[in-house]
């Protein structure tokens, strides 16, 4: 199934590697109050996974995007500017709330002058850059636990414009009509039927 099919859904995006703030504040929390959810951090990772993630990217109706102090962040960074940017391109006929947030303190653990100064800088640019920003549709917040409360509000009312889209909204039945067709023909390709000249296109 598409991520398509399973809006409303929140996108846990942002800082991977050895974090553990989704397994220990978030989704304790959404599993709670019955928020459906994204998680793109597994123990193993296979390249199956960047397509299922590239899917939830370009359709999660909410999407958490955090850049933590634990690691330097300097690619963290670049893919929470390059990924947001794709995504608020990406077309799709339900609403789209990005909920980005940019830790300005480094653990004392990382002690490497030159990479501290260097994510530091790059920080405060990226921060300034979203401080900026004159889309509507971007939430930021200075914290986790504020990212998780603006995350349950917006997936509320994501839940209820996702109700509302199926039910009302024209360019969401063209926009699934569309997909219907793009799967059937993909589907008479791969069976032979519309015969090798229309594979090979």
């Amino acid at each position: 199934m598409s991520a398509f099919e399973e809006q409303p859904c929140v996108g846990l995006f942002g800082t991977c590697g050895d974090s553990t703030f989704r397994q220990e504040l978030f989704i304790p929390a959404y599993d709670k109050h019955g928020v459906d959810y994204f998680n793109p951090q597994v123990d193993d990772w296979n390249p199956e996974l960047a397509d299922i993630e590239s899917d939830h990217l370009a359709f999660d109706v909410v999407q958490c995007w955090p850049v933590l102090g634990s690691t330097y962040g300097t690619g963290s960074l670049a893919e929470q500017g390059y990924s947001i940017a794709s995504s608020m391109r990406a077309p799709s006929p339900l609403p789209k709330f990005i909920i980005p947030m940019i830790a300005m303190e480094l653990d004392d653990s990382l002690t490497d002058e030159v990479a501290r100064k260097e994510s530091l800088r790059a920080r405060k640019l990226a921060s300034t850059h979203m401080e900026n920003s004159e889309s509507p549709f971007i939430y930021r917040v200075e914290s986790l636990g504020e990212m998780l409360e603006v995350s349950m509000a917006l997936y509320g009312a994501a839940k209820a414009l996702v109700e509302a889209s199926r039910s009302h909204n024209p360019s969401l039945h063209r926009f699934m009509e569309g997909r219907q067709q793009q799967r059937a023909f993909a589907d008479a390709v791969a069976s032979g039927r519309l015969g090798s000249n229309a594979a090979a296109r």
